[in-house]
């Protein structure tokens, strides 16, 4: 696998070669797969700085930084957009990225800067969603706390990312360790995968495929407290009222915080920091909202009316000490939990 990533690494290098061959300077973003944004805000980026943007998507985030950390002697990209508050820490131990912040860093509340690595672009709410329709045809009551979401007649109707793969999913997971501990949080993975929870690989499977809202099995999904504006909005009018709701029981939501940051290797330094001035930049942080579903990180910019159908849980601080753990404790699922 390494070796492909070293591959793609020179095909990558080969094409940049034949651009600025054409006078055209080249500059690659990694993504996660979820990443969007107005291509005309991109060319109107391009045009400014006679440069052409190649975007490679990563899979979810945290494959996405396993990508990273194998290609770390060849770096495949010279910026990175999705890395969050959980990944970081794996991040900055690997020694991938290079400090920059932007000035416009200034406009972002202090409780959501990620520091001289990343600069923070979006905020957003890990919330389990569920489908409003399926529990009113059965007549089931929602669960009320992470214990009885665990016992098989609810564990069964659950999808949940992997901590390991997804950067909801390690969100998730460290929401359940802040809540249980970390012997009551891998006990509640354990028992909740007994009784039938399924674990998959990142969101677009969860919520596209196996939600229950989309045809799947599963009518309690790990999404975002802001997926409800998202389904109202997509319905294009069809829809006065979000046919999901949040699940906001105390262990399961998390304050995730997604940034952009410049990859150390990167061939086009100068640019790298353009482009993290960009992402911070008011067209963007405009645009984010209603494509990516998510907050502006940004301070003034206004949210249109099909926001009023996301919530916001109330959490209690996550301790900067759970957030250094954050690798060490998903190696620990993978051996105490994923490999059992």
């Amino acid at each position: 696998m390494k070796n492909m990533f070293i591959a793609g690494a020179l095909m990558l290098a080969s094409s940049t070669q034949s651009v600025q061959a054409q006078g055209i300077q080249s500059l690659t973003v990694i993504t996660h797969d979820s990443f969007d944004l107005d291509k005309k805000l991109v060319a109107g980026f391009e045009a400014a700085n006679n440069v052409r943007v190649r975007f490679i998507k990563g899979g979810d985030a945290g494959e996405m930084l396993g990508k990273l950390i194998l290609s770390k002697a060849a770096p495949i990209a010279d910026v990175v957009y999705g890395l969050d508050n959980t990944l970081l820490p794996r991040a900055e131990a690997a020694g991938l990225l290079t400090p920059y912040t932007s000035p416009l860093a200034a406009k972002i509340p202090a409780q959501y800067r990620l520091g001289s690595l990343l600069n923070t672009v979006d905020t957003g709410y890990v919330a389990l969603n569920y489908d409003k329709a399926y529990f009113a045809k059965a007549g089931l009551k929602l669960p009320g706390s992470l214990a009885e979401l665990a016992q098989p007649q609810y564990a069964r109707l659950t999808v949940v990312e992997s901590p390991a793969t997804s950067s909801p999913g390690a969100a998730f997971y460290l929401a359940t360790v802040q809540e249980l501990g970390e012997g009551g949080a891998l006990n509640w993975w354990r028992m909740a995968r007994q009784n039938g929870m399924k674990v998959t690989r990142g969101w677009s499977q969860a919520y596209n495929q196996d939600f229950s809202l989309y045809g799947g099995k599963y009518p309690i999904v790990l999404s975002y407290a802001s997926s409800p504006a998202a389904e109202v909005f997509f319905s294009e009018g069809k829809l006065k009222d979000a046919p999901t709701g949040n699940l906001f029981l105390p262990g399961t939501s998390f304050l995730q915080l997604e940034g952009v940051g410049i990859l150390k290797g990167s061939r086009q330094p100068a640019l790298a920091r353009k482009f993290v001035d960009f992402m911070l930049s008011g067209p963007v942080q405009a645009d984010f909202p209603n494509r990516m579903w998510v907050y502006p990180s940004v301070e003034g910019v206004k949210l249109s009316e099909v926001w009023k159908f996301s919530q916001k849980p109330d959490l209690k601080p996550v301790p900067a000490d759970l957030l250094n753990r954050a690798p060490a404790l998903t190696d620990l699922w993978v051996t105490q939990v994923f490999r059992k």
